[in-house]
């Protein structure tokens, strides 16, 4: 065995998100959360997800919230509530997860893509207007990897054009758009809990935050079989109800959500300092109206899968979000687009890198991260 070989196989990982540390800082309060749930008996539906529903609406700044299955049925759901039917047309940028489109197209809907600012990663307001039919019927921004997109314009251009709002922050939870929650901007905020997220259950779950009254009781129609009341339907609806375990998982890690959400940010202001000086690598941007939350310390850098090797060689888990966008992915090739239609999008396709980003990431480790994407670098 060479040299190289021994370092490769006893370095020490270091994932791209340490679940594990987080569980082990607050394990005894997960396990009396659950056995309280197991002892009560009630699983569905019950004080667990109620109690979460407002302390999430209080967090978020918003009059209701309602818990479903999963952040992809609250993206179903809001636009469904929404009005959002077969044929309508609903705008969102092309550089997401595959969830913000296929919650559209599940309705019969037609997602219509729009490039991002580069420098946020987030839809460009700028260019919505000239995407605006007599079929469109809202927007979906998303605050992408834990980073407000410019709401003032968005909420601006959807009124003139009586359009709905529907943010997608799923990855965003806690940021902030001139001193206001992300989630509370729109007429609806889409939240996932599923695990990797800042705020994340030890499975699926999502919420749907809204300060209109008669939004949020339709919601709790549709995510029970449309059903105001036991056995008798009113409309069609889908099963997608938050458990009672994970909302007493999520009520105990929203407890800890400020404090990890800081040690984020601490860690991502380590990161861009010691990042700064390497040539080829940009780090990312904080607007003047924004606060980050850092679901993702997100890069950009030249020869990027070389990077991502480089680092993989090294025990060092590092991501790409995302490497193709949504109008290039086979499953909408029906409706048309080509390369170069959204040319910032596919640029940052081919440069990001997300590092492993956490609050119990320590020094020692983005150090030795920023070393090896140095390395590779030169």
């Amino acid at each position: 065995m060479t040299d190289t070989q021994t370092t490769k196989t006893t370095l020490e990982p270091i994932p791209p998100l340490d679940l594990k540390a987080q569980w082990l800082s607050i394990k005894d309060e997960i396990s009396a959360a659950i056995n309280a749930v197991v002892e009560a008996q009630q699983f569905i539906l019950g004080p667990q997800v109620q109690a979460l529903e407002e302390e999430v609406a209080i967090y978020c700044g918003t009059k209701f919230a309602v818990g479903v299955a999963s952040g992809t049925d609250a993206l179903l759901l809001a636009l469904h509530a929404a009005g959002v039917g077969p044929g309508d047309e609903v705008l969102m940028p092309t550089f997401s997860f595959i969830a913000t489109a296929d919650s559209v197209t599940l309705l019969g809907a037609v997602p219509v893509f729009v490039d991002i600012d580069p420098s946020t990663f987030a839809i460009d307001p700028a260019q919505l207007e000239a995407k605006i039919t007599p079929r469109t019927r809202a927007i979906v921004p998303v605050h992408l990897y834990g980073h407000p997109a410019d709401m003032d314009p968005i909420n601006s251009i959807a009124q003139r054009h009586n359009l709905k709002v529907i943010e997608d922050n799923a990855q965003s939870i806690g940021a902030k758009y001139k001193n206001r929650k992300t989630g509370g901007l729109g007429d609806f905020g889409c939240i996932s809990f599923f695990p990797s997220k800042n705020l994340g259950a030890y499975g699926d779950g999502g919420m749907i935050v809204t300060n209109s009254e008669s939004y949020a009781k339709h919601l709790r129609v549709l995510r029970n079989h449309g059903s105001a009341k036991k056995y008798f339907a009113t409309e069609q609806g889908w099963n997608s109800r938050l458990d009672e375990i994970q909302a007493a998982i999520l009520r105990v890690k929203l407890r800890h959500l400020d404090n990890w959400g800081a040690a984020r940010r601490k860690n991502a202001g380590s990161y861009s300092q010691l990042l700064k000086a390497l040539p080829g690598v940009v780090t990312p941007v904080e607007a003047s109206w924004a606060e980050h939350v850092y679901h993702q310390y997100t890069i950009r850098v030249r020869n990027r899968d070389h990077v991502q090797s480089a680092l993989t060689e090294q025990a060092i888990g590092a991501t790409v979000y995302y490497p193709t966008p949504m109008h290039l992915q086979p499953v909408f090739a029906s409706l048309g687009y080509c390369e170069a239609d959204l040319p910032h999008a596919e640029k940052a396709a081919k440069e990001v890198l997300s590092l492993p980003i956490y609050a119990e990431l320590t020094s020692a480790q983005i150090h030795r991260v920023v070393a090896a994407i140095a390395a590779a670098v030169r």
